[in-house]
């Protein structure tokens, strides 16, 4: 049937209803986005002989204006009524890193009535993977800088406690964030109630310390999440130069994951998903080491 000759309780058809319709029969909140700008990069080397260590690091901007002014929050902004929010996401990545060609993904809706002391603020996070060398950072309108930050991730306590027929699961996070000039902390409360087959998980800022709103929670939730895919796909790629050697891309894994990997078994893991190339390294003080790239067939081999 043409839903055109369709009509409701009232008896309008659809185009009538619209022609109708009272926007401001509800309130409307506003809608942002929060961008979790990871990128992998390289530490001083303590000698030319010593291979660099490389460091996790995420992309904050220190506010210019009320909220939170001085404090460091993750790049973001307000979706404009003529944008998607992947649209509005990828326009404040191309603004706070000068790129758009880069993995990214929508990780979280934050809706806390309270998040935003300015008013009612519903929040979609995305986490982008960059290649440092591929970044020209610029802070935004709002901010007075934009600055990389090494980020640290530790779980300080864990309690299992067996109800009746379920159980509750807490962890307690900490997460510090620091560059040459500053150094930021945020403890995070985790709280999984399992009951059956149905999970409910809830988040709880215990310290913020320069983190604004709660951005504190949105960076626990994608290191988890970051951490949870470097395992079982090749999401870790995308923070890889288009060239680049096995032990540096295990370094890489090693700082996403947060623990030291045996080399022989991570070989064999990646083996598939990397392709050998004829070209070296030509590092001056180290022995030439062949140089691979990603195969993005590895799920066909």
């Amino acid at each position: 049937m043409d839903k055109e000759l369709l009509k409701d309780k009232d008896g309008l058809t659809e185009a009538e209803f619209l022609q109708r319709y009272d926007v401001s029969m509800y309130e409307r909140p506003s809608v942002t986005v929060d961008m979790l700008i990871f990128t992998v990069t390289n530490e001083e080397k303590e000698n030319y002989r010593k291979l660099p260590e490389k460091s996790l690091k995420l992309l904050l901007v220190k506010r210019g204006v009320h909220p939170y002014i001085g404090q460091w929050a993750l790049p973001g902004g307000f979706v404009t009524n003529d944008e998607s929010v992947d649209e509005a996401a990828l326009r404040e990545l191309k603004s706070e890193t000068n790129i758009d060609e880069v993995y990214m993904e929508q990780l979280y809706t934050w809706g806390d009535v309270r998040r935003d002391p300015r008013t009612r603020v519903v929040s979609c996070s995305y986490m982008a993977l960059v290649d440092s060398k591929s970044l020209e950072v610029k802070a935004g309108d709002d901010a007075d800088e934009a600055r990389w930050f090494n980020v640290r991730y530790s779980v300080v306590e864990e309690k299992k406690t067996m109800l009746e027929k379920d159980f509750v699961f807490e962890k307690t996070v900490k997460i510090t964030l620091s560059n040459d000039k500053d150094i930021l902390e945020g403890v995070i409360r985790v709280i999984e109630k399992y009951a059956g087959k149905a999970v409910k998980v809830a988040r709880e800022v215990l310290v913020s310390d320069g983190i604004a709103f709660d951005h504190a929670e949105m960076i626990q939730y994608a290191v988890e999440r970051l951490r949870n895919k470097v395992e079982y796909t090749d999401i870790a790629f995308n923070l890889m130069p288009e060239l680049f050697t096995l032990s540096e891309l295990q370094q890489v894994y090693e700082v996403t994951l947060g623990k030291e990997l045996l080399s022989a078994a991570f070989r064999r893991k990646i083996a598939n998903m990397v392709e050998e190339t004829n070209q070296f390294t030509k590092d001056a003080g180290h022995r030439p080491a062949k140089l691979f790239r990603f195969n993005p067939n590895w799920r066909y081999v």
